[in-house]
Parts: structure tokens; sequence; C-alpha cells
């Protein structure tokens, strides 16, 4: 039902806000396009009075981050009784949370990372594990806060016990995987297609090798074995499932093809808002498996709903 007021989610007050923004535009013009009502809502701390006087038919979810990825704003919709797109409160809260999301999928027999939760101030002076590893705050998303401590590092980054650090006391230590990054969308029950995305001139898949054009190179489908990438297929959509996603996500894998072509995979994360820029991977994946940009963003208003 295209005449259906759609109130895009945009913005917010996390990290992320850049981001969202740019996701939030994107979806609300292209909505627009496809026939719906559309107002775009830039997220403050009134939302829930705001969204009381709209009442939309359809909240879709653009924001990223805290509070718009972790449960909080669903609460928010569940609350109003206004249908909504993505993930509900729980899986958006266990996604978020890095460790408890590892231990859910690793349950169901989803290959994850050795790794650790601990507190950034126990880890400034003494490594946690073996290099090299990776510290990631708990629950940030656009790889803010991420830190590689490479090989031969005779000591943790400084910027983990800085006062400069804004990512929250919390952290996982997790072992670094080398290899490949490729990435799988999960649309309603169905795992569409595997990308590998190619940093140009960053380390690895940071935030501007996601956002700023030209910062990462995606090759979709990625060139691996049937094999592999069905088996890339197979555990993204078993995490989604397992963690108890709804509507569109995206699963993040290593994939280190070293030593043999079989190689290890290695689920990294869900994202149950994943980005929806121009750069973004699920819109691209999505046209791979013969969803226009339209056509997904349709698909995901229709199935919005409450209790997620």
């Amino acid at each position: 039902m295209k005449n259906k007021h759609v109130a895009v989610l945009l913005g917010g007050f996390s990290s992320e806000r850049p981001v969202s923004l740019s996701s939030g535009k994107a979806c609300a013009d292209e909505l627009e396009r496809e026939g719906y009502q559309v107002t775009r809502v830039d997220v403050g701390r009134d939302v829930g009075s705001v969204l009381a006087e709209l009442k939309p038919d359809v909240a879709f979810n653009a924001l990223h981050g805290p509070f718009g990825e972790d449960g909080t704003i669903q609460g928010i919709l569940e609350y109003l009784g206004i249908p909504y797109t993505h993930s509900g409160v729980l899986a958006s809260a266990l996604a978020m949370n890095k460790e408890q999301a590892k231990r859910v999928a690793k349950a169901v027999g989803v290959p994850v990372a050795e790794s650790k939760v601990a507190s950034r101030f126990a880890i400034q002076n003494k490594h946690p594990m073996k290099p090299p590893y990776v510290v990631k705050p708990v629950n940030e998303g656009s790889s803010f806060g991420v830190v590689i401590v490479h090989e031969g590092q005779s000591h943790p980054p400084q910027v983990i016990g800085s006062s400069e650090w804004k990512y929250g006391d919390t952290v996982m230590v997790e072992r670094y995987i080398h290899g490949r990054e490729l990435t799988c969308a999960v649309m309603g029950d169905v795992a569409l297609g595997v990308c590998e995305i190619i940093p140009t001139g960053h380390s690895f898949y940071d935030y501007d090798s996601k956002y700023v054009a030209g910062g990462s190179k995606h090759e979709c489908p990625a060139k691996v074995s049937p094999n592999i990438y069905q088996k890339i297929q197979t555990l993204a959509l078993k995490a989604h499932q397992a963690i108890g996603c709804r509507g569109v996500s995206r699963s993040d894998f290593r994939y280190d093809d070293r030593h043999s072509e079989n190689g290890e995979v290695v689920w990294l994360e869900v994202n149950t808002q994943p980005g929806m820029t121009p750069t973004s991977l699920v819109p691209e994946i999505a046209a791979q498996a013969g969803h226009s940009f339209g056509d997904l963003l349709s698909w995901m208003v229709e199935d919005a709903s409450c209790l997620r």
C-alpha cells in the first residue's frame, strides 16, 4: 500500500549521526519516489511526543549506533504502537552487545574468534592476550574506537586508557583474524549475496573505508569458491535467526585463505541497522539479487510491525 505515511527516523545523537543523516536522506528520497507519504524526523530526546503527534503508519528506522540500534528507539515505538522496520527490542539490544551476540551465535554453531571483555584501564599497560588482537568498544558500530594491536607491539596503544577515549570503559578484546573481509545480507528469511570489501589505502574496513567515496572497493559477488560462498550465506542466516533479527541485517566475516582454499571463516558481528548510504553494502548486495533500492525499501516498509 503505497499511500502509507512513513516517518523516516534519522540523525539522532550517537557518534554515527552523520551516517544516519546520509542513510535517512537516501531512504526518504527513494520512498517518496516509490509513492509513499514521507516525513523526515531528526530524532531528539522528544521523539516520543513528536511521533505521538505525527501518528505515522510506519516508522522507517534509519538510525545507527546507541539509542537507534540498541533496542531503545524500538521500545519507544512498541510503547506507541507504531509498526517499525528492522529488528525488535531484544534482537537489537543483543546484536549491539558484540560479546553477547557472539555467545548466541557460537551456541548454534557459528564460528567466532576467541575474545574477552575487560575494562579499558585494566589492559592499558599489559597485553590481555598475545598480539595480534583487536580492541573494540562493546556497544559501538561503524568501526568507531576499533584499535588493531599488531604482532611485535610491546604494549597496548596509549589511546585505550586516555581521557580522549569516548566509547565507554568496557571493551572487547578479540583475536585478530587475518584474511579477507566478506559480508552477507539477509532479507527476511533469505540470505542474499556475499560481497568482498577491499579497503583502498586503509589497513582495515574503518569508518572512512565505509562512508567516504572511494574508501573501499566492493567485489559483488565475492570471488570465492561456491562452497565458501554458500557457507557464508548459511552462517549469516543462522546468526540472523539465532539472535532473532527481523527485516534486513548484514553479517560480517573474515576469511583466511592464506594456507588453503577452504581456509578459516569467522563470523564477526551482525548489523541490525546496516547503512543505506550511497556507498553502503546492503543496497548493492540486494541489487545483485534483483532488488532495486526502491523495491528493497518498499519491502521493508510493508514488512514493518510491532512485537518484532
